[in-house]
C-alpha cells in the first residue's frame, strides 16, 4: 500500500477521534427537560401580529405535527414571539419544517410549551454536504476523496479544537496557530502527497502564515479594535465568559481567514517549481528559485484582491447603509467594524504577497540537485 493511502487512514481514524471526543461544553441540563424536535407548520394564527412601518411585532401561534422524538405524531400548540428585530425575526406559514423547542415538565413525559425556534434546514445541509462530497468524488478520484477527507477534518478542528480551546480561555494567538498548521499540514500532505512537492507546500504555506500572524498583531495594536467589533462577542461576555482575550481573537481571525488561500498560493507554486525541476534536473538551485519569482509574480497579481472579494460581501450592507445616510467617507474609513475589515482583508492579502517569494526560495533549496 502507498504512504499516501496509509495517510489517509490516519486521517480518517483521527477524524473519527475528534468526532468522538467531547468538546466540554455539553450541557445534558439543557437537553433533559428541553427537545429539540423536527415539526411541520399545519396552522397559523396571526391575529396578534402588528406591523408598525417595517417592524413586525407580536406573537404567531402555530400548531405543530411533530417528526421526531418522543411526540413524533403528536400535534402541539407552540408560539412564535416576533420582536420587530428583522436579522432574527421569522414568520413561519403552513406547510414550512421548523426546529420546535419543547419544555417538558417534570415527569418528562407531557409538554408545558412548546416554540417554533427556527425553520428546520438540517436535512437540505446533509443533502448540499452530499452532494459536494459525490461531486469531489466523481470528479476527482481517489483525490477528491482526499480532498473530502481533509475538508471534515479541517471543520471537526475548528469545532472540536479551536472554539472550546478559545472557551477555555487560552491564548488564541497561539491556539490558532497550532490548529491552522495543523489542519495545513493535514490537508496539504493528504491532497499534495508525502513527497517533496507537499512539503515546500506546507513549509510556504507555515512560513506564510507565520508572517501574516506577526503582520496582524503588528498592525492590529496599531488600529486598536476592540474584539467586542464582533457578533455575538457580547453574547459570550454576558453568559459569563468575561476573561476571554476578545482583541486577540479577532487578530487570530486574520490568518485563520487567509489560510486558505496562502495554502493555494504555496500549493501552485510548489507544484510548477516541480514540474520544472522534473524537466530540467539539472537546472541550477538560483536558476529555480528565479522561476519560482517569475510564477509567483502573475499569481501575486492574481491573488491580491481575492480576499478583498471574499471579505467585500460581509460589509457590503454596512456599506451601503452608510452611503444611503452620506456619512463621510472619512468617517466611514474610521469606524470599528469597516477598520476590522480593512485590517482583514489587506493584512490578509500582504500574507498572499509573502507567501509567493518564500515558497519559490524554499521550492529551489528542497528540489535542486546543485547550487
Amino acid at each position: 500500500m502507498k504512504p499516501d493511502k496509509y495517510f489517509s487512514i490516519v486521517v480518517g481514524i483521527l477524524i473519527i477521534i475528534l468526532a468522538i471526543i467531547p468538546t466540554g461544553f455539553e450541557n445534558p441540563n439543557l437537553t433533559d427537560s428541553v427537545l429539540f424536535e423536527k415539526a411541520k407548520v399545519l396552522d397559523v394564527d396571526n391575529s396578534d401580529i402588528q406591523a408598525i412601518s417595517v417592524t413586525v411585532i407580536g406573537t404567531q401561534y402555530l400548531s405543530l405535527l411533530v417528526k421526531s422524538g418522543q411526540f413524533a405524531g403528536d400535534t402541539i400548540q407552540a408560539t412564535n414571539v416576533l420582536l420587530g428585530q428583522k436579522k432574527t425575526d421569522k414568520i413561519f406559514e403552513a406547510g414550512d419544517k421548523v426546529l420546535a423547542v419543547i419544555q417538558l415538565d417534570t415527569t418528562k413525559t407531557k409538554y408545558i410549551s412548546a416554540r417554533a425556534d427556527e425553520y428546520y434546514r438540517q436535512n437540505i445541509e446533509l443533502v448540499l454536504l452530499i452532494c459536494f462530497g459525490l461531486f469531489l468524488i466523481l470528479f476527482a478520484k481517489f483525490t477528491g476523496f482526499k480532498a473530502l477527507l481533509s475538508f471534515i477534518f479541517t471543520a471537526l478542528a475548528l469545532w472540536k479544537l479551536l472554539i472550546p480551546l478559545y472557551l477555555k480561555g487560552y491564548s488564541p494567538i497561539m491556539v490558532a496557530l497550532g490548529v491552522v498548521i495543523l489542519t495545513s499540514t493535514v490537508i496539504i500532505l493528504l491532497v499534495g502527497g508525502l513527497n517533496k512537492k507537499g512539503v515546500v507546500a506546507l513549509l510556504g504555506t507555515i512560513a506564510g502564515i507565520c508572517f501574516t500572524a506577526l503582520l496582524a498583531i503588528i498592525f492590529g495594536r496599531f488600529f486598536k479594535i476592540p474584539g467586542t467589533v464582533q457578533e455575538y462577542s457580547e453574547a459570550l461576555l454576558y453568559s459569563g465568559f468575561t476573561t476571554l482575550d476578545f482583541s486577540d481573537m479577532l487578530i487570530s481571525t486574520i490568518f485563520i481567514s487567509a489560510a486558505g488561500a496562502v495554502m493555494d498560493v504555496s500549493m501552485d507554486i510548489s507544484s510548477a517549481q516541480h514540474e520544472i525541476q522534473n524537466r530540467l534536473p539539472d537546472l541550477p538551485r538560483h536558476e529555480l528559485i528565479i522561476s519560482g519569482f517569475r510564477i509567483s509574480a502573475p499569481v501575486i497579481g492574481s491573488m491580491t484582491t481575492t480576499l478583498l472579494f471574499a471579505y467585500s460581501g460581509s460589509f457590503l450592507f454596512a456599506f451601503m447603509a452608510f452611503m444611503a445616510k452620506g456619512v463621510p467617507f472619512e468617517s466611514i474609513l474610521n469606524t470599528g467594524y469597516i477598520a476590522a475589515e480593512i485590517l482583514h482583508t489587506l493584512v490578509g492579502s500582504f500574507g498572499l504577497v509573502l507567501v509567493a517569494p518564500l515558497t519559490a526560495v524554499i521550492g529551489g533549496i528542497v528540489y535542486s540537485k546543485r547550487g
